[in-house]
């Protein structure tokens, strides 16, 4: 993909910070937690994939706030101070998940570099894992508040450009 298109999602990982783009614009801007390893492509490296992806699948609609996923489907589990403390470490996605898919063959597409097939998702999490500092497993996290914001203004389709400058 070598055209910006005239909407689109802009992660910076050194900003830790997702901005929806108009016309060369940001309109809104969320604070998010990336991968706590840098960035990369890499099947198995828990990093976040750079370059430009799109949202290929919306999962979780109508689901309420805290609701656990697991392999994107509801668990039924609701996430709390209880729930944390039977499952320490466990790595939460919660509310909404935007399955990101890479564009770039080589790159983030295709293979062992496939944003795809590494699972790799724009996803809720504990508002406490979403401060400034990358945390994740290679995910985008967000507040869940704001996934559901993120959500509900988002196509299937809409391009994501991560930047690790």
């Amino acid at each position: 993909m070598t055209e910006t298109p005239a909407t689109y999602l802009r992660v910076s990982l050194p900003r830790q910070a997702m901005d929806w783009i108009e016309a060369g614009r940001v309109v809104h801007t969320w604070p998010v937690s990336t991968a706590k390893n840098g960035p990369g492509e890499q099947k198995g490296s828990e990093r976040t994939p750079r370059g430009w992806h799109r949202i290929r699948a919306k999962i979780g609609a109508g689901q309420p706030l805290g609701a656990v996923f697991k392999a994107r489907r509801p668990t039924g589990e609701i996430y709390g101070d209880e729930l944390e403390t039977q499952c320490p470490g466990r790595d939460w996605i919660l509310t909404r998940i935007l399955w990101l898919g890479g564009l770039e063959p080589g790159f983030n597409r295709y293979g062992a570099v496939d944003t795809t097939w590494r699972y790799i998702y724009i996803h809720g999490s504990p508002d406490r894992g979403v401060s400034g500092i990358p945390a994740s497993h290679g995910c985008v996290r967000m507040k869940n508040a704001d996934i559901v914001d993120l959500f509900g203004r988002v196509p299937v389709g809409m391009r994501v450009l991560i930047e690790a400058v």
